[in-house]
């Protein structure tokens, strides 16, 4: 055995120690912050509410009440901003102080809410149900999310507030699941006084995204097999910690994966923002969601969860019935980039036609532009927030 052959088997060893080491260490250091806390470490200052829906899930639901860097009165109207799918409040966060839409409008002065989805880890509580032993918790899509969560949420705002109205932020799932709430729940249109749907998710008849068709298909096409495993809930968080501390380890592997989820955008993101991704994604949900999604593929309209023949029968009458999007009564302005995977140009131009009163369809002017951009891009406060700070002043007075 020659020095050489023992000196690369040593320092393949070693290199090998290290990795590990360095994983396990980085476990140990992982951020388990929670939205106030993250926040309080940049000086703003939180508070955590519960919301109690209809049907018995319970919401973390946070507002930011202090920002050093506004100068002036608090606007009255509050802003609520509602994350996509298997995304959280703290997503919102993970483009850092000087591009997280929380914290630049908390800096607006804007009285800022940040809600969450029911099956994410901040909506994982019901007031009967186990979500680790009763499947009935997850028994769910963004129709219950729409129906259920957002009216909920909308209330507690207003009550604490004592507002008659707020303005409303949408991402992805976020303004689809508002759609969905002004359907089933039209009085709810006249509680907001303006809507800004980020990439907003309806159908996905023309998504580019092979990752995400070929994800929700999967589910949608075994979800009969799924819970007579017993598998009911999806992505929850923690669930992809071996690949996110590698993505620690080395950031731009993460960069690839959101490539593969999404679409390329070179420089789009920051390291920071990368590893704090991390922490925070994914944040759950029900395998009956992802189903729906698989639906919105092979369906070129926005229409309630396919239960198969019988079921809708007994349900609907008939087939499924599409969302009222003539409901969708509240002034809108709709964000789309060009170059987003899961949300197309067409599905988007197909929503907006059927939007009532809709203000504008703003278009990115990076051609890159993709759907994840919309919460992390590190050029939100150039890029996009001054429109939305532009839209949201033309509804609301100090």
């Amino acid at each position: 055995m020659s020095w050489t052959f023992v000196f690369v088997y040593l320092l393949g060893c070693f290199t090998t120690f290290s990795t590990i080491r360095v994983i396990f260490q980085l476990s140990r250091e992982r951020d388990n912050r929670n939205f106030t806390q993250i926040v309080a470490q940049h000086g703003y200052i939180s508070k955590n509410y519960t919301v109690q829906t209809e049907d018995g899930y319970l919401l973390n639901l946070y507002r930011i009440t202090y920002s050093a860097k506004c100068d002036g009165e608090k606007r009255k109207t509050p802003v609520l901003l509602i994350n996509g799918l298997l995304a959280s409040a703290d997503c919102f966060l993970d483009a850092g102080v000087d591009n997280g839409l929380p914290y630049l409008l908390a800096d607006s002065c804007f009285d800022v809410w940040v809600g969450n989805a029911r099956g994410t880890y901040d909506g994982r509580r019901h007031i009967t149900l186990d979500p680790d032993r009763d499947t009935a918790f997850w028994d769910f899509s963004v129709d219950e999310i729409g129906k259920y969560d957002l009216p909920a949420t909308i209330d507690l705002v207003l009550h604490q507030t004592e507002q008659p109205q707020l303005n409303y932020i949408g991402v992805s799932q976020g303004s689809g699941s508002f759609f969905v709430m002004c359907s089933e729940k039209p009085e709810y249109s006249d509680k907001v006084k303006v809507l800004i749907g980020l990439a907003p998710a309806t159908k996905h008849t023309h998504a580019k995204s092979v990752f995400f068709k070929k994800m929700v298909t999967f589910i949608r096409d075994y979800q009969n097999i799924l819970q007579k495993l017993g598998i009911v809930e999806y992505m929850w968080k923690g669930m992809l910690d071996p690949i996110n501390l590698l993505c620690q380890y080395i950031p731009e592997m993460l960069y690839h994966i959101i490539s593969i989820i999404d679409a390329p955008h070179p420089s789009s993101l920051s390291t920071e923002s990368l590893k704090m991704v991390l922490t925070h994604f994914p944040a759950g949900t029900s395998i009956k969601n992802i189903v729906r999604y698989g639906q919105s593929l092979k369906v070129d309209r926005y229409c309630k969860f396919d239960y198969g023949p019988e079921k809708n029968m007994e349900l609907y009458g008939g087939d499924p019935p599409e969302f009222n999007l003539s409901a969708v009564t509240v002034p809108t302005y709709v964000f789309h980039g060009k170059n987003d995977g899961l949300v197309d140009t067409i599905d988007t131009e197909w929503l907006v036609s059927k939007l009532p009163n809709l203000k504008e369809f703003v278009v990115m002017e990076d051609p890159l532009w993709n759907h994840l951009d919309m919460v992390i891009n590190r050029n939100i406060s150039s890029a996009l927030f001054p429109k939305i700070l532009k839209y949201l002043k033309l509804y609301n007075d100090i």
